[in-house]
């Protein structure tokens, strides 16, 4: 999975997205235990809502913010809008132990540039063959469970053992050389002869307004498919991201050293869902299938967390999540492949733009649901010496998967009528500055290509 480049020039790869991805989740995860305490700490009161206000306010600007970047990385390439979005992402990380206020404010705002996900996927497709593509957002996605396999738990061994402090520290060590490497070592992935404009050269407002993306949403009927889809299948998934180790530890009573061995479970069983398993059945049973396998999975994995009252059941779910995993890279190759090269970058920025905003939805939402059901997740003892939590059994133990499954049927629903072969109406105005090339080569593209042809450019956010 070599890039195409010009002689001379060193050659992109996959490898360079896959060490910039794990870096910056390692980084996150190492915060995992101590992030919890600052956490309640800060908001002890309702912890759970005001985490997800905040984490509101970073997804409503991701969502604003992901067409803009996106259009802007088709036209002036992907390394500096790359080194933007690491940057900012981690910037919050020192302050949490410096000002935890200014920590969750830092978080907020960073949504701004919180893409990550959507300049690596735009940079994979321009180092790879359409044939590899689905292999290497796979690849990609089973980095960002490796991240997680181990950080968790060594973050929590330091924070026990030293104190929040020096995993702070490391963390942040590890964002600089994060940043570092994508300053000295990453080379720019999208060729000159592809970029829509040469740097400076206007964006109009039509490629960066979110809206207008929406707008062109409903006018195009497999991107409105694929974004529902997104939508009702990333909201529970986002919401269950933000509250689900304290679920364990208060309702099912999980140990912080259980806790750290789930994760590293679940981190292990995806990375070989996402590398084996996905190639595997994107060549057996096609993208689309794939993406409905997928969302299958995550339905049982949410019913299970819902009516499940014991660890083991947990554990059997934590397994099915595994398999789950295989949605997101799934439906980054089906966009891939029903889009024309030049308009990649901003569908991608739609997609991820989608995830952010439910990024800020589904923690607010779950929280929510939580409190209404007397579900007191910010009452959670975050010492594993701490006193046993009495939580009123119930029916339903956990309420918001419950509400998560039945969104998850809806877009189990919504994917089935999604085209496998489509070529997606363009995504870019015809009629702005220096558009006759443009809608030329747009028009030359819109039609299918070999694979030897569609070579060229083309999915948190780092919220844990």
């Amino acid at each position: 999975m070599l890039v195409r480049s010009s002689l001379g020039r060193t050659r992109a790869s996959v490898t360079h997205a896959v060490v910039v991805i794990f870096l910056e989740f390692f980084a996150w995860g190492l915060l995992t235990t101590p992030m919890l305490s600052v956490l309640h700490e800060t908001f002890p009161k309702h912890t759970f809502l005001l985490n997800g206000l905040v984490h509101g306010v970073k997804g409503f600007l991701s969502f604003l913010s992901a067409p803009l970047i996106g259009a802007l990385s088709d036209a002036w390439g992907r390394k500096s809008f790359l080194l933007v979005t690491v940057f900012f992402t981690c910037a919050p990380i020192p302050f949490l132990k410096i000002s935890p206020r200014l920590y969750f404010a830092l978080i907020a705002v960073s949504g701004i540039f919180a893409v990550t996900f959507s300049i690596i996927f735009a940079y994979v497709a321009d180092v790879t063959e359409e044939r590899e593509r689905s292999t290497a957002y796979g690849l990609v996605s089973a980095t960002f469970a490796a991240s997680l396999v181990t950080s968790p738990a060594i973050g929590a061994y330091l924070s026990a053992r030293y104190g929040d402090s020096l995993v702070v520290l490391v963390a942040t060590v590890i964002a600089v050389a994060d940043i570092a490497f994508v300053f000295f070592l990453v080379p720019e992935s999208l060729p000159d002869k592809m970029r829509l404009s040469s740097p400076g050269s206007p964006i109009s407002w039509e490629q960066a307004d979110p809206f207008a993306s929406l707008r062109r949403v409903w006018k195009d009927p497999t991107v409105l498919l694929i974004c529902v889809t997104v939508f009702l299948s990333y909201l529970p998934e986002a919401g269950q991201y933000s509250s689900f180790f304290l679920y364990l530890k208060q309702v099912i009573h999980f140990s912080s050293e259980a806790i750290a061995a789930f994760i590293a479970m679940v981190g292990i069983l995806s990375i070989i869902a996402q590398t084996l398993f996905l190639s595997v059945l994107m060549r057996t049973i096609g993208k689309k299938n794939t993406v409905l396998l997928g969302l299958g999975f995550q339905l049982l994995q949410l019913g299970w967390y819902a009516f499940g009252s014991e660890p083991w059941m947990m554990w059997a779910a934590g397994t099915v999540a595994a398999m789950s995993s295989i949605t997101f890279p799934a439906v980054s190759a089906l966009v891939s492949h029903n889009a024309s090269a030049d308009q990649q970058g901003v569908v991608q920025g739609m997609i991820t733009g989608i995830r952010g905003l439910c990024n800020g939805l589904g923690p607010a939402l779950y929280g929510f649901i939580f409190f209404l059901f007397n579900v007191e997740l910010d009452a959670v003892q975050l010492e594993p010496g701490g006193g046993e939590q009495n939580s009123q059994r119930s029916v339903i133990p956990g309420p918001p998967f419950l509400f998560g499954a039945c969104a998850v049927i809806l877009a189990l629903i919504v994917a089935v009528f999604i085209p496998e072969n489509h070529r997606l109406a363009d995504a870019k105005n015809p009629t702005t500055n220096g558009s006759t090339a443009h809608a030329q080569t747009g028009g030359a593209l819109a039609t299918p290509t070999s694979d030897a042809e569609d070579i060229e450019p083309l999915l948190q956010d780092s919220s844990m």
